[in-house]
């Protein structure tokens, strides 16, 4: 395994962290826990999870990944050998159930922190995200930005962070992150924070060979600033294994949930052929291309992999010793170019 620390901390990390939204779902308590054991076996010490987990999100769900995480920190009592991460929702129809009042103000932000700490079974999250924008923005497939006039939303990025600064101070969350987010909500946040609040450290944002949307403005925020990315999605769904190119398989998470197909659309599949042509010219899986492409960009922090199986784990992880030289970077800029992020 590779490792990396969480910028502007001492917080060591692997580059590759192991996501959990399947576990209450797709996945079982006991699969949830052997993904653990077998992930940390590997080297990888860093777990990501949200309190609206596991997907997608469910009333009768919604918590259950993380009462599974907290049974195995309460079973092998190893919390200090994870670096664990969480997100607070968002507003949003699909979420009303969490909360009677969603957002980021503070009683959503202190309910949300307590409840987590409670199913996770440990005094502390070492990064603590906000899942999504509360405002109007162009996030989850949307390309562009479309100006609302008459928007609810007021700014409030001082507020949020002296409401996160307060569990900073108690030791209940150790740093901040964003997720879903845009240039001008992370220089937001960054400016806010020079007021003696908490620095963001990491964005959690889609990213893979189908989607470099955040090549466009964010990655120069990331290496000037010093803000990680934490790539999230880095096979589109599944789609970047190739398992999708002559439909979609049956007992696949594409298949089980049609609300994720964006990355399964006409353009994504041309761009993954040649992306495919590509691997097997050079004598590697599509999925350890995909992935290798994302584990050694230089802004990337750690690439969240998810898996429902042992052996897609297994394969994903493996993916941190692969490296590709200058030619198939070239042959992948070439297709980028040519399709450039068909599923944003």
């Amino acid at each position: 395994m590779k490792y990396t620390n969480l910028p502007n901390t001492d917080i060591k990390v692997s580059k590759i962290c192991l996501g959990s939204m399947t576990w209450g779902q797709q996945n079982t308590e006991t699969e949830g826990h052997e993904q653990i054991d077998f992930a940390l076996d590997k080297g990888v010490n860093f777990i990501d999870t949200a309190e609206m987990y596991s997907i997608p999100a469910d009333p009768n769900t919604q918590g259950s990944t993380e009462k599974i995480i907290g049974s195995w920190f309460k079973k092998t009592g190893r919390r200090e050998d994870v670096v664990l991460a969480s997100k607070i929702a968002g507003p949003g129809e699909m979420v009303s159930h969490i909360r009677p009042k969603l957002g980021f103000h503070k009683e959503a932000i202190e309910d949300a922190i307590h409840k987590s700490l409670e199913r996770l079974q440990t005094d502390y999250i070492d990064l603590y995200q906000l899942h999504w924008p509360e405002r109007n923005t162009n996030f989850f497939g949307k390309r562009g930005y479309d100006h609302s006039e008459n928007e609810a939303w007021e700014d409030n990025f001082r507020e949020i962070l002296e409401s996160l600064n307060k569990f900073v101070k108690q030791g209940k969350i150790r740093h901040i992150g964003l997720s879903n987010e845009t240039p001008y909500g992370l220089m937001r946040f960054l400016e806010e924070s020079k007021n003696d609040l908490p620095r963001v450290v990491t964005v959690q944002n889609p990213y893979s060979l189908l989607n470099r949307k955040d090549e466009i403005g964010l990655t120069e925020i990331y290496h000037r600033e010093n803000v990680g990315l934490f790539p999230y999605s880095p096979l589109g769904m599944g789609t970047l294994s190739g398992k999708h190119l002559d439909g979609i398989k049956e007992g696949t998470r594409l298949s089980l949930f049609p609300q994720y197909k964006r990355y399964s659309n006409e353009e994504s599949v041309k761009a993954t052929r040649k992306y495919k042509e590509l691997a097997d010219k050079h004598n590697m899986s599509l999925t350890h291309m995909a992935l290798a492409f994302v584990n050694q960009q230089p802004f990337v922090t750690s690439n969240i992999i998810g898996a429902t199986s042992l052996d897609q784990l297994k394969e994903n992880i493996e993916s941190i010793d692969v490296v590709l030289n200058d030619e198939i970077m070239e042959g992948i800029n070439e297709i980028h170019n040519s399709i450039p992020n068909p599923a944003p």
